[in-house]
């Protein structure tokens, strides 16, 4: 039986490479990346870290966001003539918040075979140690850096029933605190992933309060994945009901109850009309101040 062949001719190889400790790259990577005829790569002096440590001497390209529909064309010509090109960013799987999605867009279009090559996801390393709920998840990518596209996007995302997973700059961190702080209706845990895989990686988890706190004093540096927990606590859904919830959110804020049950709705993850049932009990009982 002839060998199998290290790669697929006229194919683009889509490369996890690691995210932090350059042990994680796996075996398939290491052969892909040492096979192909070209890689093309978002920063080739970050790459070529990579590169020399696994003594990888195949021929490098950039490959970055502003020269995307140029260099892209001439990664196709080589697709188009029968080489093989693997697709790599700093670090990470391509095409997730990193380029990549055009040229796998416009291989589809063509027809040109294009092949995953798994590895580390800074997304998942993250939901895996945060210990926030992971069976059902939202990926926002990188919050929008003025601060009142920000507080926009985070008031958007405040009924969102699933954990929210960011990719935030060190440099933003306090700022992006602060409004989650101020923007959020209910408590929820925020978690800080910082530095995964490298030797300072650590967690800092709490109420945006106390994740701001702790960064104020001890300053931020590396690279940050904040992760956002779902609405409500898992504690008060088993053990208090949406009744005890509407009087416990209507005691410690004052608001009117219409306002009470839009927060208690969405921590519960139910119907604003099933909630409303629940508060018109309450009422009739005498035992809310009668707001609207």
């Amino acid at each position: 039986m002839a060998a199998e062949a290290a790669v697929d001719a006229a194919t683009l190889y889509v490369v996890a490479t690691p995210i932090g400790n350059l042990e994680d790259l796996t075996f398939r990577a290491l052969r892909i990346l040492k096979s192909v005829d070209l890689v093309a790569a978002e920063d080739t002096r970050h790459s070529r870290k990579l590169f020399n440590h696994y003594g990888i001497r195949t021929p490098l390209t950039s490959y970055f966001a502003h020269n995307e529909l140029e260099k892209g064309e001439q990664i196709l010509q080589q697709l188009r003539a029968g080489r093989s090109v693997a697709l790599i960013t700093d670090a990470g799987t391509p095409a997730i918040s990193d380029p990549g999605y055009l040229l796998v867009q416009r291989c589809r279009q063509e027809g040109l075979a294009v092949a995953s090559v798994p590895g580390a996801s800074a997304v998942t390393a993250a939901l895996s140690i945060a210990a926030l709920p992971s069976e059902r998840f939202v990926f926002e990518g990188f919050l929008p850096p003025r601060q009142k596209a920000c507080r926009d996007r985070l008031q958007l995302l405040d009924a969102e029933p699933r954990t929210i997973v960011c990719y935030e700059s060190p440099r933003r961190l306090l700022k992006t605190l602060a409004l989650l702080n101020e923007v959020l209706s209910t408590a929820r845990t925020v978690a800080v992933v910082r530095e995964l895989t490298k030797i300072h990686e650590e967690v800092i988890a709490g109420t945006p309060a106390e994740v701001l706190q702790h960064f104020s004093v001890q300053g931020v540096r590396g690279e940050i994945v904040l992760l956002i927990g779902p609405q409500g606590v898992v504690e008060n859904q088993t053990t208090e009901t949406i009744q005890e919830a509407l009087l416990r959110v209507q005691a410690e804020t004052g608001l009117p109850m219409r306002q009470v049950v839009k927060q208690v709705a969405r921590q519960f993850g139910l119907p604003g009309s099933e909630v409303y049932k629940e508060s018109l009990s309450i009422r009739a009982n005498g035992g809310t101040n009668g707001n609207d």
